[in-house]
C-alpha cells in the first residue's frame, strides 16, 4: 500500500489555558487544510510517563497496582509507573516510580517501546519497561492522592486477562502487548 501524504493542519496561534493538576491547557487555533476554516482546538501539556512490566525472578509473575482512577470512579488493575520528572531520563523515572509506587526493585532493565499518551489531545509520550528479576524492598511511598495495592499475577493469568479485555488502562494494555511481543523474539 502506497503511503498517502496528506497536508498539514496549520497552527495561526496559540492560548495558554488554565493549569491543572498535571496539566496545562493550551488552545491552538488550527486551519483545516481540507476546508481552510479555522478551529479552537484544546491541546492538554503534560510531562511523558513511564511504566513497569515487572517481573519476578522467583516464578516469573508480573507485578501490578491496584487504584482507583477518579474518570471512571472506580479500582483498576494496572501497571506500576506515572510521570517523569522535568530533566529526568525515562528509565531513571521508570525506576523511580517502581520503587515508590510498590518498593520495588529490579536487577535489570529493557525497553519495551513508546507511544504517544492520548494523541487526540495530549502531547505526551508513556514509555514501556521491562523490569526483571524484581524484588519488594521497601514499603510504598505514595503521594497524598494514591491509595494503592500490590498483586503479582502469573503470566498465564496477566495473558488470559489481556486478551480477554479485561484490563482497563490503555497504557497497560499496550504495554502487556509489547511484553508479549518480545517474549517471542
Amino acid at each position: 500500500m502506497k503511503a498517502t501524504v496528506r497536508p498539514n493542519w496549520e497552527r495561526l496561534r496559540s492560548e495558554p489555558g488554565p493549569a491543572l493538576k498535571i496539566f496545562n491547557v493550551r488552545f491552538d487555533h488550527m486551519r483545516n487544510p481540507r476546508n481552510q476554516k479555522v478551529e479552537r482546538m484544546v491541546v492538554l501539556e503534560s510531562p511523558d510517563a513511564a511504566n513497569v512490566v515487572a517481573r519476578r525472578a522467583s516464578d516469573g509473575a508480573l507485578l501490578f497496582v491496584e487504584q482507583y482512577r477518579f474518570g471512571i470512579g472506580r479500582y483498576t488493575l494496572e501497571l506500576p509507573g506515572g510521570m517523569v520528572d522535568a530533566g529526568e531520563a525515562q528509565e531513571v523515572a521508570a525506576r523511580r516510580e517502581l520503587l515508590e509506587e510498590a518498593g520495588a526493585k529490579a536487577a535489570s532493565w529493557h525497553f519495551l517501546g513508546k507511544i504517544p499518551s492520548n494523541p487526540v489531545f495530549q502531547d505526551s509520550y508513556i514509555f514501556h519497561w521491562l523490569a526483571e528479576e524484581v524484588t519488594v524492598v521497601q514499603p510504598p511511598t505514595l503521594d497524598d492522592g494514591e491509595d494503592v495495592y500490590l498483586h503479582w499475577l502469573p503470566e498465564a493469568e496477566v495473558r488470559r486477562r489481556l486478551f480477554s479485555g479485561q484490563f482497563e488502562h490503555p497504557h497497560t494494555v499496550n504495554a502487556l502487548l509489547l511484553y508479549f511481543h518480545h517474549l517471542q523474539k
